[in-house]
Formats: C-alpha cells, structure tokens, sequence
C-alpha cells in the first residue's frame, strides 16, 4: 500500500486537512460510477488520494452559509 505524505497532499491543496476531505470527496463520488469487475482494481481511497497528489483534480471552496438570526 502506498502511504502518501502531507506534503504530497498539500502540493495541490492548501492544507493537508482539506486535501484528505477533497480526496474523500472525490472517492465518493468515483463510487457512483459502475464497477468493471478487475480484480486487481486499486481502492477507491487509493485512488482518490493518487489523483490529488498529481494534480488531476480541480475543486473549489464555497463558503457555509451561515443561519440568519
């Protein structure tokens, strides 16, 4: 398993924190998608994690909306 560093993640991210929930994100996301069965298919986080630390993902922060009072 390969083990990714902090600095890896924060090439293309701004902090480690977000680069784990974009890549969290992404994997979701890629779970959505069917399967094609290969038994030698990487895990979803794995993947994920791969590519963000090689720039192949794009994402943007939106800011909460905060409750009006």
């Amino acid at each position: 398993m390969r083990v990714f560093t902090p600095h890896e993640l924060t090439k293309y991210s701004a902090n480690k924190y977000l680069g784990v929930l974009i890549a969290a994100k992404f994997a979701r996301m890629v779970n959505e998608f069917p399967r094609t069965g290969n038994a030698k298919e990487k895990k979803l986080t794995t993947r994920a994690l791969e590519e963000l630390s090689g720039g192949r993902v794009e994402y943007r922060v939106v800011p909460r909306k905060r409750p009006t009072e």
